[in-house]
């Protein structure tokens, strides 16, 4: 991609971010960290997590005069808990609020602290500021390692901790150069299709819809996840048919080439690779030979 796009992407982005910052602090007397990222037209996306517990608690909602209400929802997408912030502002260091659980109407005070803004700018540096993530394992749960390099306008994630539930220890470190992308940095999932979950890193916007990500694989031997070279643009994961799709737009998507693999020895092998260009007497997507789309 070529440098001017890719600047102008993230300019676009950070022009409908208004706030992305971690807190810690207590909701009754049970320590929690809370992640927010709001935008400026309100839309708020968050979450929190108890401390003895490390269960990322994925809440959204709105930011409307100066009142930051975010929903938590059930398994069946209804919502179940309300945590409302009066007075919010993204530049004060101690928030206050109320969790209200909708069944029982039962009440507890939220006390926060900043811990840090994911801010931009060229003057601006700092080093691996630690972000737990909305996605975890069952017994496992993540933080990015995100800084920011003096004259870079964006911050980076420069690595990934995992941690062992409940007693937070640290079991392994991996180092990183990936883009940053709001709160959906990390993803779990079964990529190798060996009934165990792994973990993926988002790597990298293109134009388009196209994306590219990090994917490492759980070795049950050593107890540690490694980087499974695994490549392609914006791979999607069929665990009942055990193949793995890529799907890569070109051109204002008038060109598509889709992919399909297998996973052998842990590594993607081609099944099969097809291409498609737009045809203007048809209104459609005609399906050519490879070479057409090179």
């Amino acid at each position: 991609m070529k440098p001017t796009l890719y600047t102008l992407m993230l300019l676009l982005l950070s022009f409908n971010a208004f706030g992305q910052a971690s807190y810690s602090g207590f909701i009754d007397q049970y320590p929690i960290e809370l992640v927010t990222n709001i935008y400026s037209d309100g839309v708020a996306s968050a979450f929190y997590a108890y401390s003895n517990y490390d269960e990322p608690i994925v809440i959204n909602g709105t930011l409307k005069q100066d009142k930051l209400t975010l929903n938590e929802k059930d398994s069946n997408g209804k919502n179940k808990a309300i945590l409302i912030f009066e007075n919010f502002d993204t530049k004060r260091n101690q928030l206050e609020g109320t969790w209200k659980d909708l069944n029982s109407n039962k009440q507890f005070k939220i006390r926060l602290t900043k811990n840090f803004d994911i801010d931009s700018g060229e003057s601006m540096e700092w080093t691996n500021r630690e972000i737990i993530q909305s996605s975890s394992l069952k017994d496992k749960y993540f933080k990015l390692l995100i800084s920011k390099a003096k004259g870079d306008f964006y911050a980076t994630v420069t690595g990934v901790k995992i941690f062992e539930k409940k007693t937070d220890k640290l079991v392994q470190q991996i180092d990183l150069d990936c883009q940053l992308q709001g709160l959906n940095n990390l993803s779990v999932g079964d990529y190798n299709f060996d009934n165990i979950e792994d973990f993926s890193v988002f790597q990298q916007s293109f134009a388009g819809p196209n994306t590219s990500s990090l994917y490492f694989l759980y070795n049950p031997k050593s107890n540690k996840y490694f980087d499974s070279g695994f490549s392609g643009i914006s791979l999607e994961f069929d665990g009942k048919t055990k193949r793995i799709h890529e799907r890569d737009q070109c051109c204002a998507g008038s060109i598509v080439t889709t992919a399909e693999y297998k996973v052998i020895n842990n590594k993607m092998v081609l099944v099969k690779k097809r291409c498609f260009k737009w045809d203007d007497k048809k209104e459609e997507l005609v399906e050519r030979k490879i070479e057409d789309c090179q």
